[in-house]
């Protein structure tokens, strides 16, 4: 057993059981790209999810890759499900119109939700439809913009520049509010895209994670495309972690944050 966590430790993995409940002046935030809710063994499966959420403690989660009345995923409503299984309230925003139902993200909270909004992301060219979720939530009286999102793959860099954009002008409406950015960003810590968003929030990972914090493929992990983005002067990261499981074909990450 202390083989195996000192073997996850150097991976910067760690199974979700280890994860103790955090203190009352922090919020647990965790991004998962859900691949809507099929594991890398083919097997559907949201029971499994839940469970490493609960098992996380986490306060926020922002989901990508989530399915609702899709014919591969048996016209089940994920959402609804996932928040009958994890005690949360969810918000789900459509971005696209598939097999029948609707395909977007969703953000589970365990806090108020204030208001809500999905922008769809400017494109150049054709392609699948991208957005980011908007919410204001009230944590523990205090007003915080979270932020969840799934970029597109393609490195176009006039498509890219333009979300990052949208996204820092998002940033810069929130005023003084404090605001967490999470999602699958499909690029790397190095591209011009995430430089980018870097001038304007923190890379939660950068700050305080431990390892190379890859989240894909979940096998063999070497790259790292999910991120968590915080405000500089208003969140302060203390601790975070990849965790292992192979309910996805990403790896979720979570981070636990102090409100300034």
């Amino acid at each position: 057993m202390l083989f195996s966590l000192i073997r996850f430790s150097l991976l910067g993995l760690l199974p979700p059981v280890l994860f103790a409940q955090a203190p009352a002046d922090t919020v647990r935030v965790m991004s998962y790209n859900i691949h809507h809710g099929e594991g890398i063994d083919q097997v559907l499966d949201l029971e499994r999810i839940a469970k490493l959420i609960l098992d996380a403690k986490a306060d926020i989660v922002g989901l990508q890759e989530v399915d609702r009345g899709v014919e591969r995923t048996a016209k089940r409503d994920l959402p609804a499900e996932l928040a009958k299984l994890t005690g949360m309230t969810i918000h789900f925003e459509k971005n696209i119109a598939h097999q029948g139902g609707e395909y977007g993200n969703a953000v589970l909270t365990r806090f108020p939700i204030k208001s809500a909004r999905n922008t769809h992301f400017k494109m150049t060219q054709p392609g699948e439809q991208r957005g980011v979720q908007q919410l204001v939530l009230d944590v523990r009286g205090r007003d915080v913009l979270f932020l969840n999102t799934h970029t597109d793959f393609k490195p176009n860099p006039e498509e890219r520049a333009l979300n990052a954009a949208e996204l820092k002008q998002m940033v810069t409406q929130a005023g003084k509010m404090p605001v967490i950015m999470v999602g699958d960003f499909n690029a790397l810590p190095t591209s011009p895209f995430i430089t980018t968003i870097k001038t304007f929030l923190s890379d939660a990972w950068e700050l305080i994670g431990q390892g190379n914090g890859f989240t894909i493929p979940v096998q063999k992990p070497n790259r790292r495309i999910d991120y968590i983005f915080v405000t500089k002067e208003t969140v302060t990261p203390v601790h975070m972690e990849v965790i292992s499981s192979i309910a996805s074909d990403h790896l979720p990450i979570i981070a636990e944050v102090r409100l300034r």
